[in-house]
């Protein structure tokens, strides 16, 4: 049942101008709805923790959303703000260039400081696939693996015309990964049930989409992130 996959989303609002009313929308139907998580920008994190504060529904935020290009201790610097304001998860965007310069010890050494900034609180590791080739798309999962992330995150929903997550990418995510405990968060043109559930399937445990509502009403989304 299309009900059951709400356990999966991380319900999610990142557009520049998203507003604190459609916030409130948003962190309402994750309580409604049973979503694992909100997922919005730094500036509603406080809110958002308010609003959820008697739920079970965790929050999440973005940090070098979404180039990835802010230098690591403003990186550090974010997630230590987030996490004082409530947030329980954090979603980081690698340095996209870096990881294209082969610069991999900048890349996973980057993802660890932000995993020591984190402590106790998740780590989801945005390596943006649709700028990778498949070979970047294996050296990032690695360097999250070995920077001891919680989560390898496929995309940001930002680039221009991206395919976002796909089945391929979660299946080459899941046998880099092997048996390490990393899981896959599929994110970015998930606008229907069909789609979570293949993307399940290949292995990911957590889905972010703007279009929990409709997947767990078995109907399609508007485009949209």
């Amino acid at each position: 049942m299309s009900s059951e996959i709400a356990k999966y989303i991380d319900h999610t609002l990142l557009s520049p101008s998203a507003t604190s009313q459609e916030i409130e929308k948003l962190c309402a139907e994750a309580k409604e709805h049973g979503f694992y998580a909100v997922c919005v920008n730094p500036y509603y994190v406080r809110h958002a923790v308010k609003l959820l504060s008697s739920s079970k529904v965790a929050v999440a935020t973005v940090i070098g959303f979404p180039l990835g290009q802010n230098l690591t201790d403003i990186k550090i610097a974010e997630t230590q703000r987030a996490i004082s304001e409530g947030a329980e998860e954090i979603d980081m965007v690698i340095n996209i260039a870096a990881l294209k310069d082969k610069q991999i010890d900048y890349v996973r050494d980057e993802i660890k400081a932000i995993v020591k900034t984190a402590k106790d609180n998740i780590v989801k590791v945005i390596i943006e696939c649709d700028l990778l080739s498949d070979d970047e798309k294996v050296a990032a999962t690695r360097a999250t693996v070995e920077a001891g992330a919680a989560f390898v995150k496929t995309s940001t929903g930002f680039v221009k015309d991206g395919k976002g997550a796909t089945v391929q990418d979660i299946t080459l995510m899941r046998e880099t990964i092997g048996s390490a405990k990393v899981a896959i968060k599929a994110s970015a043109g998930i606008r229907d049930y069909a789609k979570a559930k293949a993307l399940i399937d290949a292995g990911a445990t957590r889905l972010g989409t703007s279009a929990g509502v409709a997947i767990v009403q078995g109907s399609v989304a508007k485009a949209g992130y």
